[in-house]
């Protein structure tokens, strides 16, 4: 075997490999969180824009899409006008889309203005990467989100960019 041929199976094994852990990782298939994170999550209070404390309780009765995301992160910004669609069309039905910015908060006004969000986000900072951990994200990726059903239970966990369809999977059930 020639060595263009032993690296190409190399990095086809190494993608595959890569594949298999991105889609087997519990992140990816539902709420295998650690223990108390429910309880983690609702505790939790930030400040959001305009540097008002918000906690995470007060959207309990609705379901919650919690999307951890940051302005320097390409995936995310691809997913943004998307979260602003869904809270548009599905917020009378009960949805409330809550960013939680892993950034610095001049950075996040600036962006939100200009990406027209219309949901609340709130100014984790680096905060927000041991929040993101204690609720479930091991790998500490981004953008990384939660789905929270009515009484406040963390429902489903993903991470990686949401298509719109996977968004109507995860929310329409608890709508």
């Amino acid at each position: 075997m020639n060595r263009a041929t032993h690296l190409a199976i190399l990095v086809g094994a190494a993608a595959v490999s890569l594949a298999a852990g991105w889609f087997l990782h519990p992140a990816n298939r539902g709420p295998d969180l650690p223990p108390g994170a429910d309880k983690v999550l609702m505790q939790v209070s930030m400040p959001d824009l305009s540097g008002q404390n918000q906690g995470m309780a007060q959207w309990k009765g609705k379901v919650v899409l919690v999307n951890f995301w940051a302005t320097w992160c390409a995936p995310c910004r691809e997913e943004i006008p998307l979260l602003v669609k869904k809270q548009t069309e599905l917020g009378a039905s009960g949805l409330q889309v809550v960013g939680i910015a892993v950034d610095q908060a001049d950075k996040v006004r600036q962006f939100a203005a200009e990406m027209g969000i219309n949901y609340p986000v709130l100014i984790g900072d680096t905060e927000a990467i041991d929040l993101g951990r204690a609720v479930g994200n091991e790998l500490g990726g981004l953008p990384y989100t939660l789905v929270v059903d009515r009484s406040g239970r963390i429902a489903r966990t993903e991470l990686g960019t949401l298509s719109e369809d996977k968004i109507e999977d995860l929310v329409r059930p608890l709508l």
